[in-house]
């Protein structure tokens, strides 16, 4: 019997995809789901991008991109790392890829031999762990609870440090939490990091600018570490690209030059139609970011203000994304109808099924008593989401 290879069997189904892909099946059934479980902003790419897209079709951009990227993209993502962030690179410190999911990958498998070991922040998002096994890498997991906002302490960063250690991946905001690494809290980080010459940071920037608390610092900031610092970005959050699949990375050239080899052999350049479209999401009016954001700081408050008002569930106020992730445990151990809800898997299966709301399981993102609900949808779906979130825990009774 033939049989996978042994790196596929050992990854795990995105868990996101998964429960997103249940959510259609029971909508495609004429169930009134509301999904909750998918991390994209709802709303539509801006007019100005489609613009230079349709304008980039007709221009004929319709052959291979160079791998590491168009050049005009890749200087506009210089300028935007200057305007932005106060960071100086040159265009061949930059590397486009298809998403940040990719880019991500590109800088794990281009850095990481078997057996050295990756320090990933739980919550994580789903698949940093799985890219860290398809590079042969050692998954060392340090668990942040609610009650530090989900955030690690330079402590625990010492502490989870070892000769073998290779990378730090350091998402802020936080996909699945939505917390805000603070620049002090940054910086004692960094600290840490600046006393260990062979790690790697790398820097999930990719919600930068779905940020509540005031400008978006980056860990890239800090001499002591900053070449060593790889910084992972895109356009899919900010600005409402999710399909475009375009990420970059900014990194130290020995970094960006071996992404390169590596995307030049298994899927070259990025689209070139998403790369022009990109091009003016970059340099172009960036009022539509901001009106963005404010939508999503009104859909928080509203999400956190309702969620609180449920009994059982520990909710803290996430600084920045699109998700809030609260602790569900108080109802495990409950059951309604016969349907026993063991852990945060039976209770997002359990408000699927019974309450038609998509959230998802917080084990998949290393944090087993928590489940995520993502706010970028309208006020509307959230107000009705959590109202039937609110009933269908209300009907759970403890069995035993």
């Amino acid at each position: 019997m033939t049989q996978v290879s042994d790196r596929i069997a050992n990854l795990s189904p995105s868990e996101t995809l998964a429960m997103s892909q249940k959510s259609n099946e029971l909508k495609a059934q004429g169930i009134d789901v509301i999904n909750l479980s998918v991390g994209e902003p709802d709303f539509f790419t801006p007019d100005h991008i489609k613009a230079a897209a349709k304008k980039a079709i007709d221009d004929n951009f319709s052959f291979y991109s160079p791998v590491p990227g168009y050049l005009d993209l890749r200087k506009a993502i210089v300028e935007k790392l200057k305007r932005d962030n106060n960071l100086e690179y040159t265009t061949d410190q930059i590397l486009v890829s298809n998403g940040a999911k990719q880019s991500v990958c590109n800088v794990l498998l281009s850095i990481i031999n078997p057996g050295d070991e990756v320090i990933v922040p739980a919550p994580y998002w789903v698949s940093y762990v799985e890219m860290v096994k398809l590079a042969e890498g050692t998954n060392v997991v340090i668990s942040a609870g609610i009650e530090q906002d989900f955030k690690i302490t330079p402590a625990q960063l010492e502490a989870a440090i070892t000769p073998l250690t290779k990378a730090l991946i350091l998402c802020s905001p936080s996909n699945p939490t939505g917390s805000v690494y603070s620049r002090e809290e940054l910086k004692d980080l960094a600290e840490v990091i600046a006393k260990h010459p062979n790690i790697i940071v790398l820097a999930d920037e990719i919600y930068e600018h779905i940020n509540y608390v005031g400008a978006h610092q980056s860990i890239a900031q800090f001499e002591a570490i900053r070449d060593r610092v790889v910084i992972i970005n895109g356009v899919s959050k900010a600005y409402a690209m999710t399909g475009w699949r375009i990420g970059f990375i900014a990194a130290p050239l020995w970094i960006i030059k071996a992404c390169n080899k590596l995307q030049g052999q298994y899927t070259s350049g990025a689209s070139s139609i998403s790369q022009k479209a990109s091009v003016a999401a970059f340099a172009g009016d960036q009022t539509c970011v901001e009106e963005m954001r404010k939508a999503f700081l009104r859909r928080r408050d509203l999400v956190v203000k309702l969620a609180k008002e449920i009994p059982g569930l520990k909710v803290n106020v996430p600084e920045g994304a699109f998700y809030l992730f609260p602790e569900a445990d108080y109802y495990f151990g409950m059951s309604a109808d016969g349907r026993q809800i063991n852990d945060a898997a039976d209770l997002a299966m359990y408000l699927l099924e019974v309450g038609h709301v998509a959230t998802v399981g917080g084990a998949a993102f290393g944090a087993p008593k928590c489940i995520r609900l993502s706010y970028a949808t309208s006020d509307e779906n959230l107000i009705e989401a959590i109202a039937r979130i609110k009933k269908a825990l209300a009907a759970l009774n403890f069995f035993g």
